[in-house]
Protein backbone atom coordinates (compact mmCIF):
# COMPACT_ATOMS: atom_id res chain seq x y z
CA UNK A 1 0.00 0.00 0.00
CA UNK A 2 1.39 3.45 -0.92
CA UNK A 3 1.11 6.46 1.37
CA UNK A 4 1.50 10.16 0.51
CA UNK A 5 3.51 12.38 2.83
CA UNK A 6 2.86 16.03 3.41
CA UNK A 7 5.42 16.95 0.74
CA UNK A 8 3.69 14.82 -1.85
CA UNK A 9 6.35 12.06 -1.94
CA UNK A 10 5.07 8.50 -2.18
CA UNK A 11 6.58 6.00 0.25
CA UNK A 12 6.31 2.21 -0.09
CA UNK A 13 6.06 -0.37 2.68
CA UNK A 14 9.45 -1.90 3.51
CA UNK A 15 7.79 -5.28 2.91
CA UNK A 16 6.50 -4.41 -0.57
CA UNK A 17 8.97 -6.67 -2.36
CA UNK A 18 8.30 -9.70 -0.17
CA UNK A 19 4.54 -9.18 -0.30
CA UNK A 20 4.67 -8.78 -4.06
CA UNK A 21 6.51 -12.08 -4.41
CA UNK A 22 3.97 -13.69 -2.11
CA UNK A 23 1.11 -12.38 -4.25
CA UNK A 24 2.74 -13.78 -7.38
CA UNK A 25 3.20 -17.14 -5.67
CA UNK A 26 -0.47 -17.14 -4.68
CA UNK A 27 -1.44 -16.49 -8.29
CA UNK A 28 0.74 -19.35 -9.50
CA UNK A 29 -0.54 -21.72 -6.81
CA UNK A 30 -4.15 -20.82 -7.64
CA UNK A 31 -3.61 -21.50 -11.33
CA UNK A 32 -1.90 -24.80 -10.56
CA UNK A 33 -4.59 -25.92 -8.09
CA UNK A 34 -7.39 -25.21 -10.55
CA UNK A 35 -5.55 -27.05 -13.34
CA UNK A 36 -4.81 -30.03 -11.07
CA UNK A 37 -8.44 -30.41 -9.94
CA UNK A 38 -9.64 -30.16 -13.54
CA UNK A 39 -7.05 -32.75 -14.66
CA UNK A 40 -7.96 -35.18 -11.87
CA UNK A 41 -11.64 -34.88 -12.75
CA UNK A 42 -10.81 -35.64 -16.40
CA UNK A 43 -8.85 -38.74 -15.35
CA UNK A 44 -11.95 -39.97 -13.55
CA UNK A 45 -14.20 -39.17 -16.49
CA UNK A 46 -11.84 -41.01 -18.82
CA UNK A 47 -12.03 -44.12 -16.64
CA UNK A 48 -15.82 -43.99 -16.60
CA UNK A 49 -16.00 -43.52 -20.37
CA UNK A 50 -13.83 -46.59 -20.95
CA UNK A 51 -15.78 -48.69 -18.44
CA UNK A 52 -19.17 -47.63 -19.83
CA UNK A 53 -18.44 -48.59 -23.43
CA UNK A 54 -21.23 -50.94 -24.49
CA UNK A 55 -23.33 -50.08 -21.46
CA UNK A 56 -21.07 -51.79 -18.91
CA UNK A 57 -21.80 -50.72 -15.34
CA UNK A 58 -21.12 -51.69 -11.75
CA UNK A 59 -17.95 -53.60 -10.96
CA UNK A 60 -16.25 -52.73 -14.26
CA UNK A 61 -16.53 -49.01 -13.49
CA UNK A 62 -14.96 -49.45 -10.07
CA UNK A 63 -12.15 -51.62 -11.42
CA UNK A 64 -11.35 -49.11 -14.17
CA UNK A 65 -11.22 -46.30 -11.60
CA UNK A 66 -8.93 -48.36 -9.39
CA UNK A 67 -6.69 -49.14 -12.33
CA UNK A 68 -6.37 -45.57 -13.58
CA UNK A 69 -5.90 -44.29 -10.02
CA UNK A 70 -3.05 -46.78 -9.53
CA UNK A 71 -1.35 -45.57 -12.71
CA UNK A 72 -1.85 -41.91 -11.75
CA UNK A 73 -0.40 -42.71 -8.32
CA UNK A 74 2.71 -44.06 -10.01
CA UNK A 75 3.12 -40.76 -11.84
CA UNK A 76 2.59 -38.74 -8.67
CA UNK A 77 4.54 -41.03 -6.34
CA UNK A 78 1.57 -41.38 -4.00
CA UNK A 79 -0.79 -44.03 -2.66
CA UNK A 80 -3.37 -45.22 -5.19
CA UNK A 81 -6.11 -45.09 -2.54
CA UNK A 82 -5.32 -41.45 -1.88
CA UNK A 83 -5.20 -40.71 -5.61
CA UNK A 84 -8.59 -42.35 -6.16
CA UNK A 85 -9.99 -40.27 -3.30
CA UNK A 86 -8.55 -37.13 -4.93
CA UNK A 87 -10.07 -38.12 -8.29
CA UNK A 88 -13.50 -38.67 -6.72
CA UNK A 89 -13.25 -35.36 -4.87
CA UNK A 90 -12.20 -33.49 -8.01
CA UNK A 91 -15.13 -34.95 -9.95
CA UNK A 92 -17.44 -33.86 -7.15
CA UNK A 93 -16.16 -30.27 -7.29
CA UNK A 94 -16.10 -29.94 -11.08
CA UNK A 95 -19.23 -31.93 -11.98
CA UNK A 96 -21.50 -31.56 -8.95
CA UNK A 97 -20.60 -27.97 -7.97
CA UNK A 98 -19.89 -26.20 -11.29
CA UNK A 99 -20.93 -22.76 -10.00
CA UNK A 100 -18.66 -23.11 -6.96
CA UNK A 101 -15.79 -24.29 -9.17
CA UNK A 102 -16.30 -21.29 -11.49
CA UNK A 103 -16.38 -18.89 -8.51
CA UNK A 104 -13.11 -20.40 -7.28
CA UNK A 105 -11.54 -20.24 -10.71
CA UNK A 106 -12.36 -16.52 -10.99
CA UNK A 107 -11.11 -16.01 -7.41
CA UNK A 108 -14.45 -14.84 -6.05
CA UNK A 109 -13.92 -17.47 -3.34
CA UNK A 110 -10.91 -19.49 -2.16
CA UNK A 111 -10.08 -23.20 -2.23
CA UNK A 112 -10.86 -23.33 1.49
CA UNK A 113 -14.34 -22.01 0.71
CA UNK A 114 -14.79 -24.77 -1.87
CA UNK A 115 -13.97 -27.43 0.70
CA UNK A 116 -16.43 -26.17 3.31
CA UNK A 117 -19.18 -25.77 0.70
CA UNK A 118 -18.70 -29.32 -0.57
CA UNK A 119 -18.59 -30.72 2.97
CA UNK A 120 -21.72 -28.85 4.01
CA UNK A 121 -23.44 -29.80 0.77
CA UNK A 122 -22.99 -33.54 1.35
CA UNK A 123 -26.45 -33.64 2.90
CA UNK A 124 -28.10 -31.66 0.09
CA UNK A 125 -29.84 -33.75 -2.62
CA UNK A 126 -28.96 -33.13 -6.27
CA UNK A 127 -32.26 -31.45 -7.14
CA UNK A 128 -31.67 -28.52 -4.77
CA UNK A 129 -27.89 -28.34 -5.17
CA UNK A 130 -27.87 -25.49 -7.75
CA UNK A 131 -29.86 -23.22 -5.43
CA UNK A 132 -27.63 -24.25 -2.53
CA UNK A 133 -24.55 -23.38 -4.58
CA UNK A 134 -25.67 -19.84 -5.35
CA UNK A 135 -26.66 -19.12 -1.75
CA UNK A 136 -23.42 -20.68 -0.47
CA UNK A 137 -21.29 -18.52 -2.79
CA UNK A 138 -22.99 -15.39 -1.45
CA UNK A 139 -22.22 -16.48 2.12
CA UNK A 140 -18.59 -17.33 1.28
CA UNK A 141 -17.96 -13.92 -0.26
CA UNK A 142 -18.74 -12.24 3.06
CA UNK A 143 -16.04 -13.84 5.21
CA UNK A 144 -13.12 -16.27 5.37
CA UNK A 145 -13.74 -20.01 5.19
CA UNK A 146 -13.44 -20.86 8.90
CA UNK A 147 -16.20 -18.36 9.72
CA UNK A 148 -18.76 -19.55 7.19
CA UNK A 149 -18.74 -23.23 8.14
CA UNK A 150 -21.68 -23.01 10.56
CA UNK A 151 -23.79 -20.71 8.32
CA UNK A 152 -23.31 -23.17 5.47
CA UNK A 153 -24.36 -26.11 7.62
CA UNK A 154 -27.46 -24.20 8.69
CA UNK A 155 -28.20 -23.34 5.04
CA UNK A 156 -27.93 -26.99 4.02
CA UNK A 157 -30.31 -28.04 6.79
CA UNK A 158 -32.88 -25.41 5.79
CA UNK A 159 -32.80 -26.38 2.12
CA UNK A 160 -32.98 -30.15 2.62
CA UNK A 161 -36.45 -31.50 1.74
CA UNK A 162 -36.21 -34.55 4.03
CA UNK A 163 -36.79 -34.58 7.77
CA UNK A 164 -33.69 -34.62 9.96
CA UNK A 165 -34.84 -37.82 11.71
CA UNK A 166 -35.02 -39.72 8.44
CA UNK A 167 -31.59 -38.52 7.40
CA UNK A 168 -30.10 -39.46 10.76
CA UNK A 169 -31.44 -42.98 10.39
CA UNK A 170 -29.57 -43.34 7.10
CA UNK A 171 -26.42 -41.69 8.45
CA UNK A 172 -26.32 -44.05 11.43
CA UNK A 173 -25.87 -46.92 9.00
CA UNK A 174 -22.40 -45.49 8.26
CA UNK A 175 -21.11 -45.75 11.82
CA UNK A 176 -17.56 -47.07 11.97
CA UNK A 177 -14.28 -47.26 13.91
CA UNK A 178 -10.88 -46.43 12.40
CA UNK A 179 -7.28 -45.99 13.54
CA UNK A 180 -4.86 -43.19 12.65
CA UNK A 181 -1.24 -44.14 13.56
CA UNK A 182 0.66 -41.37 15.32
CA UNK A 183 4.14 -40.66 16.65
CA UNK A 184 6.02 -41.95 19.70
CA UNK A 185 4.12 -45.24 19.81
CA UNK A 186 0.69 -43.59 19.99
CA UNK A 187 -2.37 -43.77 17.70
CA UNK A 188 -5.82 -42.21 17.51
CA UNK A 189 -8.89 -44.46 17.73
CA UNK A 190 -11.80 -42.67 16.03
CA UNK A 191 -15.39 -43.89 16.33
CA UNK A 192 -18.15 -42.34 14.24
CA UNK A 193 -21.40 -42.89 16.13
CA UNK A 194 -24.74 -41.15 16.71
CA UNK A 195 -24.26 -37.97 18.72
CA UNK A 196 -26.37 -39.12 21.67
CA UNK A 197 -24.30 -42.32 21.97
CA UNK A 198 -21.05 -40.35 21.89
CA UNK A 199 -22.34 -37.93 24.51
CA UNK A 200 -23.37 -40.82 26.73
CA UNK A 201 -20.01 -42.54 26.30
CA UNK A 202 -18.11 -39.39 27.26
CA UNK A 203 -20.36 -38.84 30.28
CA UNK A 204 -19.92 -42.39 31.54
CA UNK A 205 -16.15 -42.27 31.09
CA UNK A 206 -16.08 -38.95 32.93
CA UNK A 207 -18.13 -40.39 35.79
CA UNK A 208 -15.77 -43.35 36.00
CA UNK A 209 -12.77 -41.02 36.05
CA UNK A 210 -14.37 -38.86 38.72
CA UNK A 211 -15.10 -41.93 40.85
CA UNK A 212 -11.44 -42.92 40.66
CA UNK A 213 -10.41 -39.39 41.67
CA UNK A 214 -12.86 -39.40 44.59
CA UNK A 215 -11.62 -42.79 45.78
CA UNK A 216 -8.07 -41.58 45.40
CA UNK A 217 -8.78 -38.49 47.50
CA UNK A 218 -10.53 -40.58 50.16
CA UNK A 219 -7.58 -42.96 50.31
CA UNK A 220 -5.12 -40.09 50.71
CA UNK A 221 -7.19 -38.60 53.55
CA UNK A 222 -7.43 -41.98 55.29
CA UNK A 223 -3.68 -42.58 54.95
CA UNK A 224 -2.95 -39.13 56.33
CA UNK A 225 -5.24 -39.74 59.32
CA UNK A 226 -3.60 -43.10 60.01
CA UNK A 227 -0.15 -41.60 59.82
CA UNK A 228 -1.12 -38.88 62.30
CA UNK A 229 -2.47 -41.41 64.81
CA UNK A 230 0.29 -43.99 64.56
CA UNK A 231 3.24 -41.65 64.19
CA UNK A 232 6.04 -41.59 61.68
CA UNK A 233 7.05 -44.73 59.78
CA UNK A 234 3.52 -46.05 59.24
CA UNK A 235 2.75 -44.16 56.01
CA UNK A 236 1.53 -45.96 52.88
CA UNK A 237 4.42 -46.62 50.49
CA UNK A 238 2.09 -47.23 47.53
CA UNK A 239 2.71 -44.80 44.69
CA UNK A 240 -0.20 -42.35 44.48
CA UNK A 241 -2.48 -42.35 41.42
CA UNK A 242 -1.72 -39.01 39.74
CA UNK A 243 -3.57 -39.58 36.46
CA UNK A 244 -5.42 -36.64 34.95
CA UNK A 245 -9.09 -36.81 33.94
CA UNK A 246 -8.15 -37.26 30.29
CA UNK A 247 -5.83 -40.13 31.20
CA UNK A 248 -8.49 -41.73 33.41
CA UNK A 249 -11.09 -41.55 30.64
CA UNK A 250 -8.65 -43.03 28.10
CA UNK A 251 -7.66 -45.87 30.44
CA UNK A 252 -11.29 -46.65 31.28
CA UNK A 253 -12.18 -46.77 27.58
CA UNK A 254 -9.28 -49.13 26.85
CA UNK A 255 -10.27 -51.43 29.73
CA UNK A 256 -13.91 -51.53 28.63
CA UNK A 257 -13.06 -52.32 25.01
CA UNK A 258 -10.34 -54.89 25.76
CA UNK A 259 -11.96 -56.75 28.65
CA UNK A 260 -15.64 -55.81 28.75
CA UNK A 261 -18.60 -57.42 27.00
CA UNK A 262 -21.47 -55.90 24.97
CA UNK A 263 -24.79 -55.48 26.75
CA UNK A 264 -26.45 -57.83 24.23
CA UNK A 265 -24.53 -60.92 23.06
CA UNK A 266 -26.34 -62.84 20.29
CA UNK A 267 -23.64 -65.54 20.30
CA UNK A 268 -24.31 -66.64 23.87
CA UNK A 269 -25.48 -70.26 24.02
CA UNK A 270 -24.73 -70.94 20.34
CA UNK A 271 -22.02 -72.92 18.58
CA UNK A 272 -20.02 -69.74 17.99
CA UNK A 273 -16.31 -69.73 18.98
CA UNK A 274 -17.36 -68.13 22.25
CA UNK A 275 -19.45 -65.33 23.72
CA UNK A 276 -18.38 -61.85 22.62
CA UNK A 277 -16.99 -61.14 26.09
CA UNK A 278 -14.55 -64.05 25.67
CA UNK A 279 -12.98 -62.59 22.53
CA UNK A 280 -9.53 -61.17 23.18
CA UNK A 281 -7.47 -58.69 21.19
CA UNK A 282 -4.65 -59.95 18.95
CA UNK A 283 -1.49 -58.00 18.14
CA UNK A 284 1.47 -59.28 16.13
CA UNK A 285 4.73 -57.94 17.61
CA UNK A 286 8.28 -58.24 16.28
CA UNK A 287 10.98 -57.69 18.92
CA UNK A 288 14.74 -58.36 18.96
CA UNK A 289 16.29 -60.75 21.47
CA UNK A 290 18.36 -57.92 22.96
CA UNK A 291 15.29 -55.78 23.55
CA UNK A 292 13.35 -58.75 24.93
CA UNK A 293 16.06 -59.60 27.47
CA UNK A 294 16.65 -55.98 28.45
CA UNK A 295 20.12 -55.68 26.91
CA UNK A 296 18.86 -52.63 25.02
CA UNK A 297 15.66 -50.59 24.97
CA UNK A 298 15.07 -50.23 21.26
CA UNK A 299 11.49 -50.10 19.99
CA UNK A 300 9.54 -53.16 18.87
CA UNK A 301 7.07 -53.21 15.97
CA UNK A 302 3.33 -53.83 16.12
CA UNK A 303 3.01 -55.20 12.58
CA UNK A 304 0.69 -53.16 10.43
CA UNK A 305 0.41 -50.35 12.97
CA UNK A 306 3.73 -48.85 14.08
CA UNK A 307 6.50 -48.90 16.67
CA UNK A 308 5.85 -49.62 20.35
CA UNK A 309 8.08 -49.09 23.37
CA UNK A 310 10.28 -51.82 24.83
CA UNK A 311 8.42 -52.03 28.16
CA UNK A 312 5.10 -52.71 26.42
CA UNK A 313 6.72 -55.32 24.16
CA UNK A 314 8.18 -57.16 27.16
CA UNK A 315 4.86 -57.05 28.99
CA UNK A 316 3.09 -58.56 25.98
CA UNK A 317 5.84 -61.18 25.61
CA UNK A 318 5.31 -62.25 29.20
CA UNK A 319 1.64 -62.92 28.51
CA UNK A 320 1.97 -64.96 25.31
CA UNK A 321 2.03 -68.77 25.12
CA UNK A 322 3.48 -69.10 21.62
CA UNK A 323 6.53 -67.75 19.83
CA UNK A 324 7.67 -67.50 16.24
CA UNK A 325 11.41 -67.31 15.65
CA UNK A 326 12.21 -64.99 12.75
CA UNK A 327 15.56 -65.21 10.94
CA UNK A 328 16.84 -62.02 9.29
CA UNK A 329 19.49 -61.87 6.59
CA UNK A 330 22.32 -59.87 8.27
CA UNK A 331 23.21 -58.11 5.00
CA UNK A 332 19.88 -57.33 3.32
CA UNK A 333 17.95 -57.24 6.62
CA UNK A 334 15.01 -59.07 5.08
CA UNK A 335 13.28 -62.14 6.58
CA UNK A 336 14.59 -65.43 5.16
CA UNK A 337 12.88 -68.03 7.35
CA UNK A 338 10.59 -68.47 10.30
CA UNK A 339 9.66 -71.42 12.48
CA UNK A 340 7.32 -72.05 15.37
CA UNK A 341 6.93 -74.42 18.27
CA UNK A 342 3.36 -75.13 17.19
CA UNK A 343 2.53 -77.32 14.13
CA UNK A 344 0.95 -74.51 12.06
CA UNK A 345 1.26 -73.30 8.46
CA UNK A 346 4.85 -72.04 8.51
CA UNK A 347 4.63 -70.87 4.92
CA UNK A 348 1.80 -68.49 5.81
CA UNK A 349 3.77 -67.17 8.75
CA UNK A 350 6.89 -66.63 6.64
CA UNK A 351 4.85 -64.75 4.04
CA UNK A 352 3.36 -62.52 6.71
CA UNK A 353 6.81 -61.83 8.10
CA UNK A 354 8.28 -61.18 4.66
CA UNK A 355 5.50 -59.10 3.13
CA UNK A 356 4.35 -57.16 6.22
CA UNK A 357 1.66 -55.47 4.10
CA UNK A 358 -0.10 -55.64 0.73
CA UNK A 359 2.56 -55.87 -1.99
CA UNK A 360 0.90 -53.50 -4.45
CA UNK A 361 3.05 -50.36 -4.85
CA UNK A 362 2.17 -47.80 -2.19
CA UNK A 363 -0.36 -49.94 -0.28
CA UNK A 364 0.20 -50.33 3.48
CA UNK A 365 -2.72 -52.64 4.41
CA UNK A 366 -1.28 -55.04 7.02
CA UNK A 367 -0.58 -58.58 5.79
CA UNK A 368 -2.78 -60.07 8.50
CA UNK A 369 -5.71 -58.28 6.84
CA UNK A 370 -4.76 -59.33 3.29
CA UNK A 371 -5.20 -62.39 1.11
CA UNK A 372 -2.38 -64.65 -0.11
CA UNK A 373 -2.38 -64.52 -3.89
CA UNK A 374 -0.81 -66.91 -6.39
CA UNK A 375 1.19 -64.64 -8.70
CA UNK A 376 0.71 -67.23 -11.45
CA UNK A 377 -2.83 -68.45 -10.90
CA UNK A 378 -3.08 -71.92 -9.43
CA UNK A 379 -5.67 -72.79 -12.06
CA UNK A 380 -3.06 -72.00 -14.72
CA UNK A 381 -0.40 -74.21 -13.17
CA UNK A 382 1.06 -71.83 -10.62
CA UNK A 383 2.64 -73.64 -7.67
CA UNK A 384 1.79 -73.03 -4.03
CA UNK A 385 5.35 -72.05 -3.26
CA UNK A 386 6.86 -69.16 -1.35
CA UNK A 387 8.22 -67.67 -4.59
CA UNK A 388 4.79 -67.71 -6.25
CA UNK A 389 2.87 -66.18 -3.34
CA UNK A 390 2.42 -62.66 -2.03
CA UNK A 391 -0.05 -60.80 0.13
CA UNK A 392 -2.57 -58.57 -1.62
CA UNK A 393 -5.43 -56.70 0.01
CA UNK A 394 -8.92 -57.38 -1.32
CA UNK A 395 -8.86 -54.18 -3.36
CA UNK A 396 -5.64 -54.96 -5.23
CA UNK A 397 -6.27 -58.72 -5.38
CA UNK A 398 -9.50 -58.11 -7.28
CA UNK A 399 -7.82 -55.42 -9.41
CA UNK A 400 -5.17 -57.96 -10.44
CA UNK A 401 -7.93 -60.39 -11.41
CA UNK A 402 -10.27 -58.07 -13.27
CA UNK A 403 -8.05 -55.38 -14.87
CA UNK A 404 -4.96 -55.37 -17.09
CA UNK A 405 -2.52 -54.88 -14.22
CA UNK A 406 0.04 -57.72 -14.24
CA UNK A 407 2.62 -58.83 -11.69
CA UNK A 408 5.74 -60.99 -11.98
CA UNK A 409 7.95 -62.40 -9.23
CA UNK A 410 11.62 -61.61 -9.89
CA UNK A 411 12.91 -63.83 -7.08
CA UNK A 412 13.54 -63.27 -3.39
CA UNK A 413 10.05 -61.83 -2.95
CA UNK A 414 10.66 -58.90 -5.34
CA UNK A 415 7.60 -58.11 -7.46
CA UNK A 416 7.38 -56.21 -10.72
CA UNK A 417 4.02 -54.67 -11.57
CA UNK A 418 3.07 -53.60 -15.09
CA UNK A 419 0.25 -51.10 -15.53
CA UNK A 420 -2.28 -51.13 -18.39
CA UNK A 421 -0.33 -48.21 -19.82
CA UNK A 422 2.89 -50.23 -19.96
CA UNK A 423 4.69 -48.61 -17.01
CA UNK A 424 6.54 -50.90 -14.61
CA UNK A 425 6.88 -50.53 -10.85
CA UNK A 426 9.31 -52.56 -8.75
CA UNK A 427 8.09 -53.63 -5.32
CA UNK A 428 11.02 -54.71 -3.13
CA UNK A 429 10.67 -56.83 -0.02
CA UNK A 430 9.83 -54.51 2.91
CA UNK A 431 12.71 -54.01 5.34
CA UNK A 432 11.62 -54.70 8.95
CA UNK A 433 11.68 -51.65 11.19
CA UNK A 434 13.11 -53.85 13.97
CA UNK A 435 15.91 -56.32 13.20
CA UNK A 436 18.56 -58.06 15.31
CA UNK A 437 21.99 -58.70 13.76
CA UNK A 438 24.96 -59.69 15.96
CA UNK A 439 27.37 -56.80 16.39
CA UNK A 440 25.16 -54.26 14.59
CA UNK A 441 22.89 -51.81 16.43
CA UNK A 442 19.21 -52.30 15.57
CA UNK A 443 19.18 -48.80 14.06
CA UNK A 444 22.06 -49.48 11.61
CA UNK A 445 21.24 -48.80 7.97
CA UNK A 446 20.39 -51.74 5.68
CA UNK A 447 23.42 -53.49 4.22
CA UNK A 448 25.65 -52.75 7.24
CA UNK A 449 27.65 -55.73 8.46
CA UNK A 450 30.15 -55.98 11.32
CA UNK A 451 33.83 -56.02 10.31
CA UNK A 452 35.10 -59.47 9.39
CA UNK A 453 31.70 -61.14 9.11
CA UNK A 454 31.03 -63.64 6.38
CA UNK A 455 28.45 -63.03 3.63
CA UNK A 456 24.82 -63.87 4.33
CA UNK A 457 23.96 -67.61 4.28
CA UNK A 458 21.55 -68.99 1.67
CA UNK A 459 17.85 -68.25 2.31
CA UNK A 460 17.15 -71.82 3.36
CA UNK A 461 20.02 -71.95 5.86
CA UNK A 462 19.38 -69.49 8.74
CA UNK A 463 22.48 -68.29 10.63
CA UNK A 464 23.20 -70.49 13.60
CA UNK A 465 24.14 -67.44 15.65
CA UNK A 466 20.64 -66.03 15.69
CA UNK A 467 18.88 -65.91 19.07
CA UNK A 468 15.98 -68.28 19.88
CA UNK A 469 13.35 -65.52 19.69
Amino acid sequence: MATTSGGGAVGLSPHAGALGAFAEALDAAHTGDVALVRALAEVGRSALRVAHVGGVRGMASDMELRSVAAEAAGLAGRSDRRLQHDIDHAMTIVDDYPAVFAAWETRRITRDHVEVVVKAGMVVPAEVRPAFEEAAIDICQRDIAVRVREPLRALAERMHPREFTDRHRDAAAGRCVRVLPGADGMSDLIATLPTVIVAGMLDRLTQMGQSVKDARAAGVDAAAAGAGAAGAGTGDATEPDARTMDQLRADALADLVLSGAPAVDPTYGTDAPGPLGAIRARVQVVVTADTLTGTDHGPAEAVGTGLIDADTARELAGQTTSWDRLYIDPITRTPVETDTYRPTASMRRLLQARDQHCRFPGCRRAAIRCEIDHTVDHALGGHTHIYNLAHLCQRHHSMKQFTDWNVTQLGGGVLEWTSPGGRTYREDVPIPAVCFTPGIPSTAPPGTAPPGTAPAPPPNAPPASQPPF
